[in-house]
């Protein structure tokens, strides 16, 4: 039998985020972190903060597992704007990728001879990336993949990293989530 999972009535609010107490535990609960993976973590967490649009309120890296409260705020309505959408990509992706990306969206946006061009191609077009954004199970899902090929490749190793999936825990907003950065925090 499945488990129910508790999702928050707000989670999918257009006005507010979802925070939320995600644990992942290494394999075999080994010590894998030491100074410079944790350095690479905290790179890596950044960097996929800043492409999420997700925000990391409290976060700890133990030496075999990790604590991290993020705050996923809404998808925008209507998405967002190619300005922004083309920083976000400047994140994860060189310059290269981004310039080819703006290209394409500049073609796109040219289409028709109507007002906004193609609105269906420059959909098609961010529909590649933005899936990926304002997502909790993709926000964790890309850092736990992006550091264990960097750990794997660092210590020639292959395989999983993690013992299982993440878990997480919604917190609501205010008391729960001050104290559970409190928690993280110590």
């Amino acid at each position: 039998m499945r488990r129910a999972r508790w999702i928050a009535s707000w989670k999918d609010s257009e006005t507010k985020p979802a925070i939320y107490h995600c644990i992942s535990r290494v394999v075999d609960r080994r010590f894998a972190f030491g100074v410079e993976e944790k350095e690479w973590f905290r790179t890596l967490m950044r960097m996929m903060e800043n492409f999420s649009g997700c925000r990391v309120l409290s976060y700890c890296l133990m030496c075999n597992h990790i604590h991290i409260l993020l705050e996923v705020p809404p998808r925008p309505k209507g998405g967002i704007s190619d300005a922004d959408f083309l920083k976000r990509l400047s994140s994860l992706y060189g310059k290269g990728f981004v310039a080819d990306v703006a290209a394409q969206l500049d073609v796109a946006r040219h289409e028709g001879g109507v007002a906004g061009g193609n609105l269906e191609r420059v959909e098609e077009i961010k529909g590649r990336f933005d899936y990926r954004m304002n997502d909790l199970g993709e926000f964790m899902k890309g850092l736990l993949q992006r550091f264990t090929q960097w750990f794997n490749g660092r210590h020639k190793r292959t395989g999983t990293l993690w013992e299982q999936r993440f878990k997480s825990v919604i917190v609501e907003s205010g008391t729960a989530a001050r104290t559970m950065a409190a928690y993280i925090d110590l």
